[in-house]
C-alpha cells in the first residue's frame, strides 16, 4: 500500500512539472518560438532528459530502499498487531480456561462436602444401631443373668424349706426321718405348690 503510494506520488510530481512547463511552451510558440523565453530546444531536451535520469536514478538508489524500510515497517506493525490479537486471545482463552478450573475445583469441594456429609450420616447411623444392638444385647443379658439368679434363689428357698420342713417333723415326732425320702416327697410337694411355680 506505501510503494502504491509513493509511486502514485512521483508520477504526480511528474506529471504536474509537464504540465506547468506546457502552457509555458504554448506561449513561447505563439509568440516567436522558445528562444523568446530564453529556452533552447536542444537545452529543454537536455533537461527533460537529465529530469528522466534523475527521476530512473531516485526510483533505484531512493525509491527501491525507501519502500523496503516502509515494507519493513509494515510488516513489524502487522507482527505486533498479529502478536497483540494472540496475546488478547490467550488471555481470554485463559481467562476461561481459570474460569473452568475453579468452576471445577469449586463442583469437586462441594462434592467432597456432600460425599463428608453422606459419609458421617452413615457413620453416624452404623454407630447409633451398633449402640442400639449392644444396649439390646445388655438387656438381653441382664434380663438372662436376672432369670438365672431367681431360678437359683428359688432352688436355695426349696432347698432350706425343704431342710427346715424335715427338721420341723423330725421335732414334732421326736425322731429321725428318712431325709432322702421325704425330700423327694417335700419337691414334689413344691412343684405342685405355688411357691414351685417359676413365672
Amino acid at each position: 500500500m506505501t510503494s502504491s503510494l509513493v509511486r502514485r506520488a512521483m508520477g504526480a510530481s511528474a506529471l504536474s512539472l509537464l504540465l506547468a512547463l506546457l502552457p509555458q511552451v504554448a506561449a513561447a510558440e505563439e509568440s516567436g518560438g522558445i528562444a523568446s523565453l530564453g529556452f533552447s530546444v536542444p537545452g529543454l531536451i537536455t533537461q527533460l532528459v537529465n529530469f528522466a535520469i534523475l527521476l530512473i536514478a531516485l526510483r533505484a538508489f531512493l525509491y527501491g530502499p525507501i519502500l523496503k524500510v516502509l515494507d519493513e515497517r509494515k510488516r513489524r506493525i502487522q507482527e505486533g498487531i498479529d502478536r497483540a490479537a494472540q496475546a488478547a486471545s490467550a488471555a481470554e482463552s485463559s481467562e476461561v480456561e481459570s474460569r473452568r478450573v475453579m468452576e471445577a475445583a469449586r463442583a469437586e469441594g462441594q462434592a467432597a462436602v456432600a460425599r463428608a456429609t453422606d459419609a458421617a450420616a452413615r457413620l453416624r447411623e452404623e454407630l447409633e444401631t451398633r449402640a442400639r444392638a449392644d444396649a439390646e444385647a445388655i438387656v438381653a443379658r441382664a434380663r438372662e443373668e436376672i432369670a438365672l439368679e431367681r431360678d437359683q434363689a428359688i432352688e436355695q428357698i426349696r432347698r432350706e424349706f425343704a431342710d427346715i420342713a424335715i427338721t420341723a417333723a423330725e421335732r414334732v415326732i421326736e425322731q429321725s426321718l428318712d431325709r432322702t425320702a421325704h425330700q423327694r416327697l417335700i419337691d414334689q410337694v413344691l412343684a405342685e405348690s405355688q411357691l414351685g411355680q417359676r413365672s
